[in-house]
């Protein structure tokens, strides 16, 4: 896919917001974010950012583990896993920063392999597993993002802080090791590098 382009088009089963099936193709990462309203709709047929949502990845411990180009807020993360029985909920936002390795960066894209919604499902399963009793939502940007933005969002409840803070930090550890998203980033002098496509 062209570095310049915000469209993205994936199978049924690729990616989307709790393995969705998109509704129509998804355009425009315009670098604004879903209010906490918009982005939590519930699995009942709603839609996000032209993804039918459906519960078919949704366990008791992952609210919703996907990979899509339309915006996302640790807020949202939060507010679908915090419960009456959660005495925590840790939150983390990677956020797109202005320099890498002492070099100024303008912008970064975004790309994913078409199986990233998948690997994203079975990292939060795999992390839920390990951690009983937690509850995990976690949501990864591709396409174009501006300094600022935030790329990757999480968010694990639990019922005391300790495990809630490991799960989160394995979480997303096992995100950036596992899952097939790469990073092209644009330096101010006209440069560019792919990070992570190896």
């Amino acid at each position: 896919m062209p570095a310049d382009s915000d469209s993205y088009v994936f199978g049924p089963d690729d990616v989307g917001p709790t393995g969705a099936v998109p509704s129509e193709s998804i355009a425009g990462a315009s670098g604004s974010e879903k209010s906490g309203a918009e982005a939590a709709a519930s699995a009942s047929g709603e839609t996000i950012g032209g993804f039918e949502l459906d519960d078919r990845s949704a366990t008791g411990q992952v609210a919703f583990a996907y990979v899509s180009d339309v915006g996302i807020t640790v807020e949202w993360c939060a507010e679908n896993v915090a419960s009456d029985e959660a005495g925590a909920v840790v939150t983390f936002s990677g956020v797109v920063r202005n320099h890498d390795h002492g070099k100024p960066v303008t912008r970064l894209s975004y790309s994913a392999h078409p199986n990233a919604g998948e690997v994203m499902r079975e990292v939060a399963n795999d992390v839920a597993a390990a951690y009983p009793g937690t509850r995990i939502a976690v949501a990864h940007r591709i396409g174009n993002l501006a300094i600022g933005d935030i790329a990757l969002a999480c968010a694990v409840s639990a019922a005391h802080r300790s495990e809630a803070f490991a799960a989160c930090g394995e979480l997303v550890d096992a995100v950036k090791d596992r899952v097939p998203i790469w990073k092209e980033q644009w330096f101010t002098d006209g440069t560019f590098e792919w990070v992570g496509a190896g």
